[in-house]
């Protein structure tokens, strides 16, 4: 399978009980959707290889909780600890608007406002409360938060995002 034909979805962080159940960490705000999932891919030596799903519930608020088929114990549990996991890009919705998936903005270019082009949009840190962009610019690499207030408008045209950035955002970096 062509990875590129698949979204990033999460990790998978913990075990959750001794019968093999998993925690997995998502990007997604669309929990619930997931849950209708039949199976995911999940990375192995640099393949996908599909795992599928016997039960998955939402376990508080970015975490699913998955039992997949013939993983049902701790130590096969353990073999998929901090595995990256994997969905076909075909079940994304279409996005309205000045959303996006962040693996659709990579490589746009990031323009201010006041300042015009930044950079470019090398990756996103989605470990943090507020998810951020990474943009490279021509001396260093910043971050920029993911926020209505700044994202002005998504020009997918141009491959471009742009911004109206707060005050002395770039100057901390």
């Amino acid at each position: 399978m062509k990875k590129n034909t698949f979204f990033y979805l999460g990790k998978i962080v913990s075990r959750y009980s001794f019968k093999g159940e998993l925690l997995i960490k998502t990007d997604s705000d669309e929990l619930e959707n997931l849950k209708k999932i039949k199976n995911f891919f999940i990375e192995e030596n640099n393949s996908l290889i599909p795992y599928f799903i016997e039960k998955c519930l939402i376990h508080k608020s970015s975490l699913l909780r998955v039992k997949f088929e013939d993983i049902d114990t701790e130590i096969k549990a353990n073999q998929l600890l901090k595995k990256n996991v994997y969905l076909p890009k075909k079940l994304l919705p279409k996005l309205q608007g000045n959303k996006f998936y962040f693996h659709d903005v990579i490589n746009f270019k990031i323009i201010d406002k006041k300042l015009g082009e930044v950079g470019t949009i090398i990756g996103f840190n989605t470990q943090t409360v507020q998810s951020l962009i990474e943009v490279k610019t021509e001396t260093k690499n910043i971050l920029i938060p993911v926020h209505d207030h700044i994202i002005v408008k998504l020009d997918k045209k141009n491959k471009s995002i742009i911004v109206d950035l707060p005050e002395g955002l770039i100057d901390l970096f």
